[in-house]
């Protein structure tokens, strides 16, 4: 699959920056490396669907995969968004981000106050997935998205279940990432008041799985999830 265009068979290093997809603040912190935003995806488990409706803008948290250069996201086929990416030509327009926090960023003045973050932002046309094939590789990656190796580990989706669920696909092609990290940026006239400042790091844990009660007796926890 290929993210923007070019001459070569493999995708370049680079996302190009657009006039969306350079900001107008901060500038010096965005960043189109495709290994950083791929990165940044993949650590992620949700993303936020912005689209309009009736006029409105409307942001919806959901689960998303990506699979190469190209994101999936998975739904009801009764929500408003998913329905519109098949029903519109030729697709519905969206913006998707995606949000690390890695830090508390706390100056002497109220003013600097920050958080070291990783981000990404997408623009582009949703279009609804019809193939079959893809629409169960995009449904297995979004299981192993969460937890890698669950795919072949659970039942497939039935016949049933895939008629009551939609797939949206996004390609990346329009991105960009952007990144605060480091520590305080006081006034040099604030740096001997008497308040403390720092980072206070954020880190994502796991903690011990807890089994469901009906579990069948001998059912050993998986590898995949001995090693979280």
């Amino acid at each position: 699959m290929q993210g923007t265009a070019q001459t070569s068979s493999q995708p370049a290093t680079a996302y190009t920056p657009t006039d969306r997809t350079v900001p107008t603040r901060s500038a010096n912190r965005a960043a189109y490396d495709r290994e950083l935003v791929h990165a940044i995806l993949d650590e992620a488990y949700v993303c936020h669907l912005g689209f309009v409706r009736d006029g409105a803008p409307v942001v919806l948290p959901t689960l998303y995969a990506r699979v190469g250069e190209r994101l999936y996201v998975h739904g009801s086929t009764g929500s408003r968004p998913l329905r519109a990416a098949g029903q519109t030509d030729p697709g519905l327009p969206v913006c998707l981000t995606v949000t690390h926090v890695d830090g508390l960023v706390l100056a002497r003045s109220a003013f600097h106050h920050s958080i070291n973050y990783r981000s990404v932002v997408v623009h582009g046309v949703a279009h609804d997935v019809t193939d079959p094939e893809e629409k169960r590789r995009a449904l297995d990656a979004l299981v192993d998205h969460v937890v890698p190796g669950r795919a072949a580990d659970s039942r497939p989706a039935n016949r049933k279940e895939l008629a009551a669920t939609a797939v949206i696909r996004l390609d990346l092609d329009e991105v960009s990432a952007k990144l605060r990290t480091g520590g305080v940026n006081d006034e040099p006239e604030d740096l001997a008041l008497p308040h403390w400042a720092g980072v206070v790091p954020v880190h994502r844990t796991y903690g011990t799985p807890v089994p469901d009660p009906d579990l069948t007796p001998g059912t050993e926890l998986p590898d995949y999830l001995e090693a979280r």
